[in-house]
């Protein structure tokens, strides 16, 4: 079968062998696999450590069509079912993340293997390709789940690319808002518009803790001895992860403010925590998401309360994807690159 394999730091199609179902799996044809950042990094990793980091065939975020059951079993889904799953694969080390391990072999390929009993069918009111967006969209429904909002929270989103839109897409339909959103690009401030970001700021232009404090109100005073009994509202997603961006949003927010950190940084940080000690900061690190967060987002999608058609802002061939990864490392006019195994795009 074609497949999009990662060597050495290189994207390319190639022909590999045919995944084989083993008991409890089933053997799946992808018919949308998106490509994410988490992709980016590995092939950035196998260019700085390519003899640590072996080939993989990519991709997790994805949708596809059963066509047959492993051995001894019949499947839950018959065959023809269009379906979804957390990207994990039991095998004999143990569980396996698909796409990202050389032992679990991802979406953008013409056939893979996923685990009967995770999982998800597609209802089919839903267009399918979306359904591949329950993956990234699940990542914004954890990290606000994680942070714990109350009903008159006041959030900024800093960073409007695929996860920071992920978070908004989550906040609102959460209940959240207002929900101030900045980025330096004007098309994703206007994904996020799109999206339901309520104030969209171009940090070049303004400042989007200005606009944020405005919404939140008057600031508590940061010692717990002159500490009233009212509770702060101000919350904040960073979605960048880039060095520097966690100090500056340390330096810019009010006190008691809760940061929840979205953004995968791959490079060595610096904060003073004396900032956070002295604004009574609260730092939450979150990744990925929980199986029901999964559900949720797919639901989400389902019933219409998010509309990921905005975040997909191109649908290409599989051999398109040595383009596609150049285009997605350079921020611009893509959110979300689908590639069509099947040719159509």
């Amino acid at each position: 079968m074609r497949a999009v394999v990662a060597r050495g730091g290189m994207v390319g199609v190639e022909v590999v062998d045919d995944p084989v179902p083993g008991p409890g799996q089933v053997l799946v044809a992808p018919l949308a696999c998106g490509i994410c950042g988490s992709d980016l990094h590995l092939v950035s990793s196998q260019a700085e450590m390519p003899d640590l980091v072996p080939p993989i065939v990519l991709g997790h975020e994805f949708v596809g069509r059963v066509l047959d059951n492993g051995p001894g079993g019949r499947g839950r889904f018959p065959v023809g079912s269009v379906v979804t799953s957390v990207p994990y694969l039991d095998t004999a080390d143990g569980p396996q993340l698909i796409g990202l391990s050389p032992l679990a072999s991802g979406g953008l390929a013409e056939q893979m293997v996923l685990q009967d009993r995770r999982l998800l069918p597609v209802p089919e009111a839903v267009v399918a390709d979306h359904a591949a967006l329950a993956e990234p969209l699940a990542v914004g429904a954890h990290a606000v789940a994680e942070a714990q909002m109350h009903t008159d929270d006041v959030a900024l989103v800093i960073g409007c690319g695929p996860v920071g839109l992920a978070v908004i897409a989550a906040l609102k339909a959460a209940g959240h808002g207002p929900v101030v959103a900045a980025d330096f690009s004007p098309s994703r401030r206007r994904l996020a518009e799109r999206i339901g970001a309520d104030v969209v700021v171009d940090p070049g232009q303004d400042s989007p803790y200005r606009r944020w404090a405005e919404l939140a109100g008057q600031e508590l005073p940061s010692s717990p001895l002159l500490e009233t009994d009212r509770r702060a509202q101000t919350v904040v997603f960073e979605c960048v992860g880039l060095p520097g961006i966690l100090a500056e949003v340390m330096n810019s927010v009010h006190a008691h403010t809760r940061i929840v950190v979205v953004g995968v940084c791959t490079e060595p940080d610096t904060i003073t925590p004396v900032i956070a000690n002295v604004k009574e900061l609260s730092l939450r690190f979150v990744f990925a998401y929980r199986p029901d967060e999964f559900t949720r987002a797919l639901e989400w999608i389902a019933d219409g309360t998010v509309d990921v058609a905005p975040f997909v802002t191109a649908v290409r061939p599989l051999e398109d994807a040595a383009r596609s990864f150049t285009d997605l490392r350079a921020p611009g006019d893509h959110c979300k690159i689908l590639l069509k195994p099947g040719g159509e795009g």
